[in-house]
């Protein structure tokens, strides 16, 4: 887990290293992780690759999650309404790949009741929308040559919207739990994608909205960004390095 600064951080805070805080801002909420900028000389695959590697959630980091407004208006119902009734299970399932569409429409509801699965597929659809910024931030970073991948809790309705937004124009849909049967913050997710990437933990920086899957990652050895907004993003990213740039710019 990461090892907090003592004095509490500001609202904008939003990067996590392990041992000690960043020398240019006293002031930002870390646990240290340095990060690698040349490859690793045990590992020849690593060879002409630049680092860091970039890990992006999705869901309320790149793209706003139809979930909290959408869908329970969907429904007719308040959010707080929708999760009483929902099964509290199902959708994490769907989420892992345990169960495909129609078992997802069987057991949405607690109580069975039939729905319109379509429906709600069009709902979310229509939902999926570039957060504000991030696209932009997308583009500077494809233009500077770094590696991307999606690293997200979702199920196969990440077709969905791939379909929408063309976001692999700018990153892989790697790293999805419903392909991998895991679900961050489960750290062997985070090992898996480590080693699917044949680098150092230390030489990732992974983005997320939710602190405990930023905590997950610092507890692994990657260096943890916690997504509040695409300009904070801009600024940490900028700090640890990386080149968002345009045009020399």
């Amino acid at each position: 887990m990461a090892q907090l600064v003592n004095a509490p951080p500001p609202p904008s805070s939003t990067i996590w290293f392990h041992t000690k805080p960043f020398s240019g801002n006293p002031r930002t909420r870390m646990a240290f992780n340095p990060i690698n900028t040349t490859p690793s000389s045990s590992n020849n695959k690593t060879n002409n690759r630049k680092l860091p590697i970039l890990l992006f959630d999705i869901m309320d980091t790149i793209v706003r999650d139809p979930f909290y407004q959408d869908v329970p208006a969907f429904f007719g119902m308040s959010l707080k309404e929708l999760i009483e009734c929902k099964h509290p299970a199902a959708w994490m399932e769907f989420e892992n790949g345990v169960i495909d569409e129609e078992e997802l429409e069987a057991k949405f509801f607690k109580d069975g009741r039939p729905f319109d699965l379509q429906g709600l597929k069009n709902c979310m659809r229509r939902g999926y929308t570039y957060i504000e910024g991030v696209e932009e931030l997308l583009q500077a970073l494809k233009q500077n040559n770094y590696e991307m991948h999606a690293f997200t809790n979702y199920p196969n309705w990440y077709k969905i919207i791939e379909d929408k937004l063309n976001i692999s124009k700018y990153l892989s849909w790697t790293f999805c739990s419903c392909t991998y049967g895991k679900r961050k913050p489960d750290p062997d997710f985070y090992l898996a994608v480590v080693e699917h990437l044949q680098v150092d933990p230390a030489s990732c920086i992974f983005i997320d909205d939710r602190i405990k899957n930023v905590e997950a990652a610092v507890g692994v050895g990657i260096t943890g960004l916690q997504f509040k907004n695409s300009d904070l993003l801009r600024q940490d990213l900028v700090r640890l390095g990386v080149n968002i740039s345009i045009d020399g710019q």
